[in-house]
């Protein structure tokens, strides 16, 4: 896959939680982010308007943004909305896009190959669709070969949805390069595919294949590497998502889990599920280690650590959630892009270093 700069579709959306691509495309690849398309912040850098990422103009349409220099050679649609629909407002403007020169790169369920309209313009204009989040079509069932791995294997899950276990992935394997540590990042999410190049969309495999998918992206991830870090998907606790968590852990066999948390959420975050009251985190911790134990009760995959999505409420909200992470779990806590990250890298190198100790052993 190729590393095409991009002008940003987020109308009505751009934030941190509304447009999740679009923040984490900013944060991650921003080298390679022309523009953010949202009328209500033209004029506006993107870091005046979410808080991180320079000075990346948000402008108001596509005009406006084809006209800045150097051009963008794709729009990325910058939402993952729930049930990934492609929104009707916005086929103008990707129809425009395509007349423009431009290629279209889309993470929503809606996959741009199959819609009609689109497909036919693409195909007029000589431009390239990329559906993300398009699974390949030749997966298997899970059958428990990530257990083979060199590789240390550490999954990142949630309370919640969208808490941060993408981000803490690569904050945690940016850290441990830098440790001297080879890692691998098992993309299993448009934005994670988007910003790695590769991986499979699991919430869009077939039930019966997620297991298969989880293993499979472990396995090509953890080739030669020390650590495979695997994205994590939704919640054991959400009530929509619960499938494709659980398909995660299962195939991707984790010697260790890192739990996301946003302090701010006391029930599931999403349209209509916020009759789901989150447990306590040690609850939640023991919940993962249980489920884990179903299929593998000789995997001590533990959770070794607590990851915060701290950006909407204050420092010293913030500091406290840390102290109460720590406290309810006996776990270093932090949040990795407001504190650092060092907590979670120290606990992930004594994880690994006790396996390998472990292997020379035997």
């Amino acid at each position: 896959m190729n590393s095409p700069s991009f002008t940003i579709l987020a109308e009505g959306a751009f934030g941190v939680e509304t447009a999740k691509t679009a923040s984490s495309a900013i944060r991650y690849a921003g080298d390679r982010v022309r523009s953010v398309i949202d009328a209500r912040f033209a004029g506006q850098s993107v870091a005046e308007t979410i808080g991180f990422g320079g000075d990346i103009p948000v402008v108001a349409t596509l005009d406006a943004a084809l006209a800045i220099d150097p051009r963008p050679d794709a729009l990325l649609i910058g939402i993952a909305n729930q049930g990934g629909v492609l929104p009707d407002a916005w086929r103008p403007t990707l129809t425009q896009a395509l007349e423009a020169g431009l290629d279209l790169w889309s993470g929503l369920h809606t996959f741009l190959c199959d819609d009609p309209e689109i497909s036919a313009c693409a195909r007029t204009h000589g431009r390239a669709l990329r559906d993300l989040r398009k699974p390949p079509g030749d997966l298997k069932v899970g059958t428990g070969r990530a257990r083979s791995t060199d590789a240390m294997r550490l999954l990142t899950v949630g309370t919640d949805c969208n808490t941060g276990k993408m981000t803490t992935a690569l904050e945690v394997m940016r850290s441990l390069e830098d440790r001297g540590l080879s890692t691998g990042f098992g993309a299993s999410g448009q934005t994670g595919i988007l910003l790695a190049g590769t991986g499979i969309a699991v919430d869009a495999v077939v039930s019966d294949f997620v297991s298969g998918a989880a293993e499979r992206l472990t396995i090509e991830a953890a080739r030669g590497k020390d650590i495979v870090l695997i994205e994590g998907q939704g919640s054991l606790m959400h009530p929509a998502y619960s499938g494709v968590t659980l398909g995660l852990l299962h195939g991707s066999v984790p010697h260790a889990m890192i739990l996301t948390w946003m302090p701010s959420r006391p029930t599931i975050y999403g349209g209509n599920h916020e009759w789901v009251d989150l447990p306590d985190l040690d609850e939640v911790v023991r919940r993962y280690e249980d489920a884990l134990s179903w299929v593998c009760p000789g995997v001590e995959g533990k959770v070794i650590g607590v990851s915060l999505a701290t950006w909407d409420i204050s420092e010293r909200k913030a500091r406290d959630a840390v102290a109460h992470a720590e406290s309810l779990t006996g776990l270093p806590a932090t949040d990795p892009i407001r504190f650092g990250v060092e907590p979670l890298t120290d606990a992930v190198q004594r994880r690994y270093e006790s396996l390998r100790g472990a292997a020379t052993a035997s």
